[in-house]
């Protein structure tokens, strides 16, 4: 997905509490005034010890271990687009979820696997006889909602029709439209499903109550990181409440949402439904867990340093005023840089030179913009190492089985002589698309100063930064009607494998008129073939791997793409959290595992 759209994507949650705990939530919001907003009463005392661990101890290993329960977690973060499952965009978010949903299969708790899938509500990670076509789970026995009623695969498909319902469940992922609808015959959605016996989603089958069988329209190995996506988890048809269900989400998952407000936050309380015996993924140690929303970064930072929060799920890592203060002596027992976990986010900034603008369908012309970036530079402009890393591969630091990183330095020399072969030896005048934000309007001014020194002049244009990938870069038409040679791009794979990242920027077969994320228009039946390859050595990780690596070198080698820099951040531990493991996929510790005592 494009960041920049994700972070606009979805409406502002809903105001208003739970009708079932209505009369308690004066005492909850109460709770939730003293554990977030200061750090001085009852368990939440801000003279219990620091916890630090020293640096990076959470990304590999587990940060202050703890079995202890009770107690509450004090959680901080920017925007929640949702509550509901089925409608949430954002990472942090979906890590909250792992509190109150929970699905077929999940992230891996475990410290340094976590971007592995485990079993959740599965007794496995799915069965598929024919390549990654057809997917068959089998359902836990004993795993019910916090209403009592047990959770079957009917509830699990239910969930997932939901999604196909675009005029009521909108903002969050539509991976199962693409993969199980019928172009021929589209499916509109449980609220306008009339089939009698409501057959629902034809794909999707459900012998029995512990069954479900996936049928797809192609093959797709990663189709269980689909399944772990919140918007694959279980709805009860009968508690469900339309665009209305984030504000009363059911919950399958060892807490459910008491009360929420849009100044005091979210509260999330037990669901004495949950059984730990089926349950391999959470540790639930908290009594409670508090979520303060719509603080920005430097908010958060604060919180986090003060006391009075644990845990920032934003994903953002701490701001630049929070990194200065890392080598001071703060006068603790413990140093601020020992409670600081650093890890890159998937998050690649590169440049898209579309093939069918003039003159990038020439490969010389592209290949004279890749000679003469100085990543250093961009480097700097992002903030320099302690905000991104730098690199010339299609291919996220986090993904295990990636090409060797060259790190090339800029030749001019050789952009000159690209220039000249692709008959533009004087260089030539085009336009760099950017969103308009002040971050990535900065990069563009960079790259756009280095690509004159060899005689490209390009013409840095800002872009409305909501619609920048729906439709400004997403629609091809648009690209070539406004002579967009060059799209400045932030791109991040929905799971963290090297298909989810790679398919959708060169697979030519994914290129269309909305919402396209081939930037480059990349067409090359070689490397479509190659996708074919790996994709049929699913069942093989080191071919698999390998296969995938023929992919990213071969489209990088058509300079179509030009990588950058990835996204580096510095999660801060709260003083008193304990058991911080990071959560890679989300980029902030785990809400599964977390606990304070």
């Amino acid at each position: 997905m494009g960041l920049d759209s994700t972070l606009e994507r979805g409406p502002a949650w809903a105001r208003g509490t739970r009708g079932r705990v209505a009369g308690i939530a004066a005492v909850v919001l109460l709770v939730v005034a003293v554990a977030v907003s200061c750090a001085n009463a009852g368990e939440d005392d801000s003279t219990l010890p620091v916890f630090g661990g020293g640096p990076d101890t959470g990304v590999t290993g587990v940060r202050a271990p703890s079995e202890a329960a009770g107690g509450t977690l004090r959680v901080v973060t920017g925007e929640v687009d949702n509550l509901d499952p089925q409608r949430s965009y954002l990472p942090g978010v979906w890590n909250l979820m792992r509190l109150y949903t929970r699905t077929l299969v999940s992230y891996s708790s475990e410290p340094g696997r976590t971007g592995e899938l485990v079993p959740d509500l599965a007794t496995d990670l799915g069965t598929t006889p024919d390549g990654g076509t057809t997917w068959t789970f089998t359902l836990r026995e004993g795993v019910r909602f916090e209403t009592g009623a047990p959770i079957t695969s009917r509830d699990v498909k239910y969930g997932i029709e939901r999604s196909f319902a675009s005029d009521v469940v909108v903002g969050g992922p539509t991976r199962v439209v693409e993969l199980l609808d019928d172009p021929e015959n589209p499916y509109a959605g449980p609220y306008q499903d009339e089939t009698p016996g409501r057959l629902g989603l034809a794909s999707v089958e459900t012998p029995d109550d512990r069954t479900i069988t996936f049928r797809l329209r192609s093959p797709q190995p990663d189709f269980a990181y689909v399944m772990a996506l919140p918007s694959s988890s279980p709805v009860p048809a009968d508690k469900d409440t339309g665009a209305d269900y984030g504000g009363d989400p059911v919950s399958s998952g060892p807490y459910a949402v008491a009360t929420r407000d849009d100044v005091t936050g979210i509260v999330l309380e037990r669901n004495p439904q949950w059984d730990p015996a089926t349950d391999e993924v959470r540790t639930a140690l908290p009594d409670r867990v508090v979520v303060r929303t719509g603080l920005t970064g430097v908010e958060r930072d604060q919180a986090l340093l003060a006391g009075s929060a644990d845990v920032d799920i934003s994903g953002a890592g701490i701001q630049a005023p929070t990194t200065a203060r890392l080598g001071e002596d703060t006068g603790g027992d413990v140093p601020l840089v020992d409670r600081i976990d650093e890890v890159t986010n998937n998050v690649v900034r590169l440049l898209a030179l579309p093939t069918d603008v003039a003159p990038f369908d020439d490969p010389a012309c592209r290949a004279a913009v890749a000679g003469v970036v100085d990543r250093a530079a961009v480097q700097e402009v992002l903030g320099g190492p302690t905000e991104a890393v730098r690199t010339s591969q299609l291919w996220p630091r986090d993904v295990e089985g990636g090409p060797e990183e060259p790190d090339p330095t800029p030749d001019p020399a050789a952009a000159e002589e690209a220039l000249a072969a692709c008959g533009q030896p004087e260089g030539f005048d085009t336009v760099l698309a950017v969103p308009d934000a002040p971050t990535g309007v900065a990069v563009a001014e960079e790259v756009a100063e280095q690509l004159s020194r060899v005689g490209i002049r390009a013409e840095v244009r800002p872009l409305d930064a909501p619609s920048f990938y729906a439709t400004e870069v997403g629609n091809p038409d648009r690209v070539r009607d406004n002579g967009i040679g060059i799209v400045l791009a932030t791109w991040t794979a929905d799971f963290p494998t090297p298909g989810s990242f790679l398919v959708p920027l060169v697979d030519g077969r994914s290129v269309s008129t909305v919402g396209n994320t081939n930037f480059a228009r990349l067409t090359d039946p070689g490397i479509d073939g190659l996708i074919d390859a790996a994709r049929a050595a699913a069942g093989d990780p080191e071919a698999a791997r390998a296969a995938w690596r023929e992919v990213a070198t071969a489209a990088t080698a058509t300079g179509a793409y030009v990588p950058l820099a990835e996204s580096r951040v510095q999660l801060l531990a709260g003083q008193r959290l304990r058991n911080g493991v990071v959560m890679g996929p989300y980029t902030s510790y785990d809400l599964a595992t977390a606990g304070v005592r």
